[in-house]
């Protein structure tokens, strides 16, 4: 596959799960509509490094490892947030014996997140244009 498909299939898988993290949070599962919003991220910056390099992205699901592979210069405040996104991935998917995330995942917590996942989204994307 050429360069433009392949960065188009992570645009669109991204945009998928960001449909699927809205559905998430509209029937009240917090905890994967955050999970879901990290994927968003996370493919965009697949997407991002593919347009760059050319290359296959990195397998990880590190966010700010992406970002640095992919050359972008977050700001601190977008550093410390991918941080935060990452950690969503990770929490999600093997909760801890008491589900903490689970019981922070409110719906004022994760509509704050999704609020600031979706201003990365589209900085991110800008990127790409």
């Amino acid at each position: 596959m050429d360069r433009q498909k392949i960065v188009l299939y992570w645009l669109t898988t991204s945009d998928d799960d960001w449909t699927v993290a809205q559905h998430l949070f509209e029937k009240g599962d917090y905890t994967y509509a955050l999970f879901f919003g990290h994927l968003t991220v996370e493919k965009l910056l697949k997407a991002l490094y593919v347009h760059k390099t050319g290359n296959t992205p990195p397998y990880t699901h590190r966010l700010v490892y992406l970002a640095e592979k992919a050359g972008l210069k977050p700001s601190e405040e977008q550093l410390e947030l991918l941080e935060i996104i990452t950690d969503f991935n990770i929490e999600a998917r093997y909760p801890d014996e008491k589900f903490m995330f689970k019981k922070r995942c409110t719906k004022e917590f994760t509509e704050a997140y999704l609020q600031k996942i979706e201003v990365i989204r589209e900085w991110l994307k800008k990127q790409i244009r």
